[in-house]
């Protein structure tokens, strides 16, 4: 490893260590890395350099999903949607943590981030399930375990970022994380009943049949949204950009006409949430995109190409070294920085070898989103812990066993190419 890439994550690692926000811990160790070895580059250039980054059309998606979230959830679409989980689920031992699983797959098909989906449903469900005898520890772990299924059932942020990246379907990679996400949710609550009957939580009542069905009408609307997303992409409507303005439109349309909670005088707050959520976004993408040149102009991509190769040619073994290093990257890094710095050294590696890059980047999303249970970033944690009122090291206690599951359906989804990809291959012949 040469002295500039040593003296680059040194530097931001020292400062990620000193308790320096992640993206002036990049921006700081980047800008360091410039004027030791790049001394004679103009300093105007990082600005470009920044500002690059975050030019793409693709990326104005972002604003988008995060505005139809936001005003989905000002609908009182959460409410409903933790209702009909309730009447489906909640007469399962611990069926308030089962609840919280599902309304978190549902809540998936709308905002595609999984720190707004464990904002949004865990300031609703986490004083819930503690006020019915759940342990705040136990609450904030699994809703923050369960949030990590929101980039992974379409729409996704991330595998927006990772389609610009990469230059795939963004079609196919919202596609790519349907059966997935399911199988998370599925082991995610199987672990929580078994932790619930050694612990003996509460449970509820199951509905009615017929006050299910008209719990399910009300919410139907919102199961409408990925659907329309997905398919106005995949038969050529629009681009990911432009499903994303059709959702903000579909979310004013329900809000305004069909539930009726959604208030003018309540728009300009939405607004300018999402213009917080999105700045902070493009800012971690514009520090990334830096970050990246340098690894680029470091020639590293291609030592590590060469050292991986060397190791072993076998796209199960490339996978392996793949998911341990992504892990690791996780740990430390927010998701996008991760991608956006890593993704070009990697993709070119997998390809050789016949990986798809399409597998690969819900490989990679996946490796990525199970960091953000894990510290010292752990963005999910420290969310959840806020809103529960327990100490992070509680939460970090009772998320370990949701980790394990996460890890294995991370394996699962490795070694079984062929379920990621029947979906994307099926709508792409």
């Amino acid at each position: 490893m040469t002295a500039e890439v040593v003296l680059l994550l040194g530097g931001m690692l020292g400062l990620i260590i000193l308790g320096m926000p992640l993206v002036f811990s990049i921006g700081c160790a980047s800008l360091l890395t410039i004027l030791v070895f790049h001394d004679t580059l103009p300093l105007e250039m990082i600005p470009q350099l920044m500002v690059g980054g975050t030019d793409s059309f693709a990326l104005l998606a972002i604003p988008f999903f995060f505005l139809a979230g936001e005003i989905m959830n000002s609908a009182g679409m959460t409410e409903r949607i933790v209702r009909f989980s309730d009447g489906l689920v909640g007469g399962i031992r611990g069926g308030l943590s089962h609840v919280n699983v599902v309304t978190n797959m549902i809540y998936a098909g709308i905002s595609g981030s999984a720190v707004a989906d464990a904002a949004a449903i865990g300031s609703f469900m986490i004083p819930s399930m503690v006020r019915s005898g759940y342990p705040p520890g136990f609450s904030a772990a699994i809703n923050a375990a369960s949030a990590t299924i929101g980039p992974i059932i379409p729409p996704s942020i991330p595998m927006i970022i990772y389609g610009v990246i990469a230059n795939v379907s963004v079609g196919q990679l919202f596609l790519s994380g349907v059966f997935p996400g399911l199988i998370m949710g599925g082991y995610l609550m199987v672990t929580a009943y078994f932790i619930s009957v050694r612990r003996n939580y509460p449970k509820g009542k199951f509905m009615p049949f017929r006050e299910l069905m008209r719990l399910a009408l009300s919410v139907f609307l919102a199961f409408l949204s990925p659907l329309i997303i997905i398919g106005g992409i995949l038969l050529g409507v629009f681009t990911a950009t432009e499903a994303g303005a059709v959702a903000v439109l579909y979310s004013i349309l329900i809000g305004f006409f069909f539930y009726r909670q959604l208030k003018l005088k309540t728009l300009w707050e939405i607004f300018k949430g999402t213009v917080v959520s999105t700045g902070t976004v493009l800012i971690i993408v514009g520090v990334s995109y830096l970050f990246g040149w340098i690894i680029a102009q470091s020639n590293i991509g291609n030592k590590i190409g060469e050292l991986i190769l060397s190791i072993s040619k076998n796209p199960m073994v490339v996978l392996l070294l793949v998911n341990i290093f992504f892990f690791i990257v996780g740990m430390f890094m927010d998701p996008l920085a991760g991608l956006i710095i890593f993704v070009p050294i990697f993709l070119p590696i997998v390809t050789s070898i016949g990986i798809h890059p399409v597998h690969f980047g819900l490989v990679v999303v996946l490796n990525l989103m199970i960091g953000l249970l894990t510290p010292p970033v752990g963005y999910l944690l420290y969310i959840t812990s806020a809103i529960s009122g327990e100490k992070v090291e509680v939460v970090i206690r009772e998320v370990m066993p949701f980790i394990a599951v996460l890890v294995v359906v991370l394996l699962i989804c490795t070694y079984w190419p062929k379920m990621v990809m029947y979906l994307p291959n099926l709508v792409g012949r």
